[in-house]
C-alpha cells in the first residue's frame, strides 16, 4: 500500500478544530489515514513518500453546493438593458437567451471550463444544477463525462419544470432517473440526484411525483427556494401559504432535501427548515446579482440549520464567495462579530458535504477521503492559531492555490493543473459562447 507524507507549515483539519503548527497528514490510497506533528509522522511511516509543504497550509478542499456550469457561457452577453427585476431576469433573459439554447457541445465545454475554475479554486465536490430542455435527453452523460475525465467529485442533476411543457418536465425527471441508476451501477466519483426548478414553474402534481422517484431511487431532491420575492407572493396568491410552510403542508421536506438559495424566508419558515432537518445551499453573490435579497443566513445557522456554499455558477472564486458569507451579514445585521471565519470555513468544507449527504468529507481526520488543498502561506503578516482563518479567507485567492488532491489523486501540483491543455478549453467555451450569443 503506496503512502503519501505531506508535511505542512500549519495543518486545519477541521474547521471546528484550533489549526495545527508543524502538523502533516499521511494518505492512503483515496484515504486520510493519520494526522499529527511532523515527528511523530515521520517516526510512524518511514517509507512514505514525503511531499514537503512546509511553506503552505494544508487544508480540507472546498465543496461547492450549488453550480450551474453552463452559466459561464452567459458572461458578458451582450444586453440591450439589465433585466429589471428577478421575473424579467428570468422570462426575459435566463431561460430564452442561455437554458433554451443550450446544447450538448455548449454543455461540454462550459463543464471543461467550470471543472478548470474549481480546481484553481481548490473545489473538488460540486452539486451542478443543469437547466438545458432542448438538449433533453443525454445531457447529464454529456456533463458527467467531462467531470469523470477531471477525477472531481461531482453530483449532477437536470432541473426539471413544466415551463416549457409538462412532457417536457416529465422527460426531465426521466433524465435524472436514468442517470441516477447509471450512477449506481457504475459507482466512482459522479453521482446523481432528484430536481425541479420551483413551485411557480412545477404544480403540485409534479413536485410530489418528483419526491417520490426520489425516494423510490434513494435520492436526495433539489429544488430552488424563495430566491426573490416572486415565489413568496406567488405561493401566498395560490396556496395561501409562503413556499417553505407549502412544502410543509405537503409533508415533502426532510433531510434529502436540498433547498437553495433560501433569501425571502421569514423566522417561521426558518423554523421549519430547522425542524425537518432540511440542507440550504447559499449563494451570497448571486443573490445580489439578481437583486433577491440577503439570505438569513445567521438565523438559519442559530436556528440549527445545516447551510453549505455555492457559486451558482457566477462569480465561481470560491474565495470570493466565502468572503461574500463573511462580510454581508455583519452589514445587513450591523454586527461585526456576527458570521466569523470558522462559521464561513465550517460552510465551505464540512457544511457543505453533509448538505449533499457526504459523511466522509469537509475534515482531514482519519478514515475520510483525501480531499485537500494546500495553500501559500507567504503572507505580510505572521500566520498564527488565532488569526489562520481570518488571513486566508480574506487575502488568498486562487492564485494562492499550489496543489490539489481529489480522492488521493494529485489534480494541481505546484500551481499547474496536471494533464490539461487551458488555452485549449479556453478556446473552446469562447467559442461555444460565442454560439450562444449568436442564438
Amino acid at each position: 500500500m503506496s503512502e503519501t507524507l505531506i508535511l505542512g507549515q500549519w495543518l486545519l483539519y477541521s474547521a471546528d478544530a484550533p489549526p495545527e503548527r508543524d502538523w502533516g497528514v499521511v494518505i492512503e490510497n483515496d484515504r486520510v489515514a493519520a494526522i499529527g506533528p511532523h515527528v511523530e509522522l515521520q517516526r510512524t511511516h518511514p517509507t512514505a513518500e514525503v511531499v514537503d509543504a512546509r511553506e503552505r497550509v494544508i487544508v480540507p478542499a472546498f465543496v461547492n453546493t450549488h453550480h450551474h456550469t453552463y452559466g459561464v457561457l452567459s458572461h458578458g452577453i451582450p444586453l440591450e438593458q439589465a433585466p429589471a427585476g428577478f421575473w424579467p431576469f428570468l422570462e426575459d433573459f435566463w431561460w430564452p437567451r442561455v437554458e433554451d439554447a443550450l446544447t450538448h457541445e455548449m454543455i461540454a465545454a462550459a463543464t471543461d471550463w467550470a471543472c478548470l475554475e474549481m480546481v484553481h479554486s481548490g473545489v473538488t465536490t460540486f452539486y451542478d444544477c443543469l437547466e438545458a430542455p432542448h438538449a433533453l435527453p443525454g445531457c447529464l452523460e454529456v456533463e458527467a463525462e467531462v467531470v469523470r475525465r477531471w477525477g472531481l467529485r461531482g453530483v449532477l442533476s437536470f432541473e426539471a419544470t413544466q415551463r416549457v411543457s409538462a412532457e417536457n418536465g416529465e422527460q426531465g425527471l426521466r433524465e435524472n432517473v436514468a442517470f441516477i441508476e447509471a450512477c449506481a451501477r457504475e459507482g466512482g466519483l459522479v453521482s446523481g440526484l432528484m430536481c425541479f426548478h420551483t413551485t411557480f414553474t412545477c404544480d403540485e402534481g409534479f413536485i410530489r411525483h418528483a419526491f417520490a422517484l426520489a425516494a423510490e431511487h434513494g435520492a436526495m431532491v433539489h429544488m430552488h427556494l424563495a430566491e426573490g420575492v416572486h415565489e413568496p407572493k406567488w405561493c401566498l396568491e395560490h396556496y395561501g401559504r409562503r413556499t417553505v410552510e407549502v412544502y410543509a403542508a405537503w409533508g415533502l421536506l426532510s433531510p434529502r432535501t436540498l433547498a437553495s438559495q433560501c433569501v425571502q424566508i421569514n423566522e417561521r419558515e426558518i423554523a421549519l427548515l430547522a425542524e425537518a432537518g432540511v440542507q440550504v445551499s447559499h449563494m451570497p453573490l448571486s443573490n445580489c446579482e439578481v437583486g433577491g435579497g440577503f439570505s438569513p443566513v445567521p438565523e438559519m445557522l442559530a436556528a440549527g440549520v445545516n447551510v453549505g456554499l455555492g457559486s451558482d455558477g457566477y462569480v465561481n472564486n470560491f474565495f470570493e464567495v466565502m468572503r461574500g458569507a463573511f462580510f454581508m451579514p455583519k452589514a445587513r445585521l450591523l454586527d461585526p462579530g456576527t458570521m466569523p471565519a470558522e462559521t464561513v470555513w465550517h460552510m465551505a468544507t464540512v457544511g457543505g458535504a453533509q448538505a449533499l449527504g457526504f459523511t466522509e468529507l469537509g475534515t482531514l481526520q482519519p478514515g475520510n477521503f483525501a480531499d485537500l488543498v494546500l495553500l501559500d502561506a507567504h503572507l505580510p503578516t505572521p500566520l498564527t492559531a488565532g488569526n489562520l482563518r481570518d488571513q486566508l479567507l480574506l487575502w488568498r485567492n486562487p492564485q494562492h492555490v499550489r496543489d490539489v488532491m481529489c480522492a488521493g489523486r494529485w489534480l494541481m501540483r505546484d500551481g499547474a493543473v496536471l494533464g490539461v491543455d487551458e488555452e485549449r478549453i479556453r478556446a473552446r467555451v469562447n467559442e461555444a459562447a460565442a454560439k450562444l450569443w449568436r442564438g
